[in-house]
């Protein structure tokens, strides 16, 4: 198995999508995109597929909600009804409108909180781990595209360096 990469610096975002649809129009492998700030269509120009983010969101809010709807049914109606204002708690459905500031607010927390617990775990980030940066300007003001090698490595990277490359380089991954 071949574990060469040509990596490829870019100085303008601009410039790199161009070079991303050129490379991928040519038939090549784009392996990975480092940059220093999300650029806009990056993803559709590199073919990536579309996440399911909304998906795992309505499911959590779903969550949400019943753990909202569990919650003060059980709390306010059997455990510890109270006569709040001269209203009684008899059933959930009387009090439905006092509750439904609890229920938005607990649909969004939960949202909230596990479409980031989702979002570390699918990135694989956790306290600790090593940057898997490749290049320390891409932090910062460049642009990186890393291409798998295949066939002729100079006829690549004399490629990658008509589509606007500043730097071009073999590395190991």
């Amino acid at each position: 198995m071949n574990n060469k990469i040509i990596q490829a610096l870019y100085n303008d975002d601009d410039i790199l999508m161009d070079a991303v649809k050129k490379v991928r129009a040519a038939n090549h492998q784009i392996k990975e995109v480092y940059t220093p700030f999300p650029v806009h269509g990056l993803d559709k120009a590199m073919g990536l597929k579309n996440t399911r983010l909304a998906i795992a969101s309505f499911v959590y809010g779903c969550i949400g909600l019943c753990v909202a709807t569990l919650m003060m049914n059980y709390i306010m109606i059997e455990d510890w009804p109270r006569d709040i204002g001269g209203k009684p708690s008899f059933t959930f459905i009387q009090n439905m409108p006092s509750f439904v500031p609890i229920m938005f607010e607990l649909t969004v927390f939960f949202a909230a909180h596990l479409m980031v617990i989702s979002f570390f775990l699918r990135s694989k980030l956790w306290p600790h781990k090593k940057a898997e940066n490749p290049d320390v300007r891409t932090t910062d003001d460049h642009f990186l595209m890393e291409v798998a090698l295949q066939g002729d490595s100079i006829e690549l990277m004399n490629f990658l360096r008509t589509t606007g490359a500043v730097e071009v380089k073999i590395a190991e991954k």
